[in-house]
């Protein structure tokens, strides 16, 4: 598959290489190392616009198509994966299911503080005892006259500790997924209190949290969708999602490969540089080869999205090879730098630990083939 970028979509790439070269790529090893990000980026996300992709002008985004999205979710993966998860969950998860669902209320409330960075938001659907299995969530929202209660815990949320808003799932009915509805609960909201999970293998810098809710009162004006259509919304959500997690590891391949190229050619072993090694070019080689197919299988899905063609498998198959390719490039870049490669003056490490996890959120590689294979088959084996 070819696709030639519009002028538009190639300023946008520049315009998000240009940031990541500047604020990003100088700061990413010590953020990493202290395990938080310099909070001023969000602004600085929201005043270029980043915050905004997709977004219609009219509810204060900054327009653009998910292919543009996708190049500067490339970007940001290629400069700190941990901001690119800023970007795909404030305004993949979040921001895009409120312009998609919510009331016209709901959307003048959040969408121009989501889309300038005034406000984050977060996806809270994981739980303790639910991760793959989502339609066995526990947390409850139960009827209070005009209100609802909400009472559960979330975990490994991304900008959980963060976040001005909390997209949260949560039963309302009976077992399975028809019971499930989706609520936007401010996190400032009584009850509702925040820890954050430290000691991760990588993301260091981006906050994930732990969300416990205690009776948190929310008004029925705060329910985003029909009652019992939240596990629905979440499965288009996360579709989507799983095609910015994927152009996000799209990127780190990319910084596997600039870095290893450049590496090899200075470094020198047995009188000549280490790229004059037959072994190291084909390590250089298969981290290009998996490169360029994760971009076109990303770039087809957005190409899908915005022509309105059914994408869900095809996200799919973006998700499993860009995630899987992004730990093997990764792997492969570390052999190149040899003991080099194992200490964080070097970027490479780091895109191998940031790498792993997107073998896991967003769907496992294992739900990913089982998607997959439901596609081909017709068969549900889950």
């Amino acid at each position: 598959m070819e696709l030639t970028l519009s002028a538009e979509q190639t300023a946008v790439r520049q315009l998000a290489a240009e940031f990541v070269d500047r604020e990003l790529t100088p700061h990413a090893a010590e953020w990493d190392r202290r395990e938080s990000v310099d909070p001023a980026i969000v602004g600085k996300l929201g005043d270029l616009g980043f915050l905004g992709l997709t977004i219609a002008e009219s509810d204060g985004g900054s327009g653009g198509d998910h292919l543009a999205y996708c190049l500067v979710l490339e970007e940001l993966g290629r400069g700190d994966s941990a901001v690119r998860g800023i970007v795909s969950v404030s305004l993949g998860l979040v921001a895009k299911s409120i312009a998609a669902h919510g009331s016209a209320a709901q959307r003048a409330e959040w969408l121009p503080r989501l889309c300038s960075g005034a406000a984050l938001g977060c996806f809270g659907l994981t739980e303790p005892d639910s991760g793959s299995d989502a339609a066995a969530l526990r947390t409850r929202a139960v009827r209070d006259g005009d209100d609802w209660l909400l009472t559960g815990t979330k975990t490994f949320i991304t900008n959980g500790t963060t976040a001005d808003v909390a997209l949260i799932f949560a039963r309302t009915g009976g077992p399975g997924h028809r019971g499930i509805t989706a609520f936007l609960v401010p996190t400032d909201s009584p009850g509702l209190t925040r820890r954050e999970i430290h000691g991760k293998l990588g993301l260091r810098g981006q906050a994930t949290g732990e969300l416990s809710l205690d009776a948190v009162r929310v008004p029925d004006a705060a329910r985003l969708g029909a009652e019992g259509a939240g596990f629905r919304l979440a499965l288009a959500t996360l579709a989507k999602g799983r095609m910015s997690v994927a152009a996000g590891c799209v990127g780190i391949a990319q910084g596997c490969l600039d870095a290893a190229v450049g590496y090899a050619g200075q470094r020198t072993q047995f009188g000549k540089p280490i790229a004059g090694h037959q072994l190291v070019q084909q390590l250089l080689a298969a981290i290009a080869v998996d490169t360029a197919a994760a971009r076109l299988l990303v770039w087809q899905v957005a190409d899908l999205i915005d022509r309105d063609q059914p994408f869900a498998t095809e996200a799919s198959v973006a998700k499993l090879f860009a995630s899987e390719a992004a730990v093997r490039a990764a792997n492969n870049a570390v052999q190149v730098f040899g003991g080099y490669g194992y200490i964080d003056e070097y970027p490479v490490g780091k895109y191998l630990r940031d790498a792993r996890v997107a073998t896991l959120y967003e769907g496992t590689s294992q739900i990913q083939q089982l998607l997959i294979g439901r596609a081909l088959t017709g068969v549900n084996a889950f």
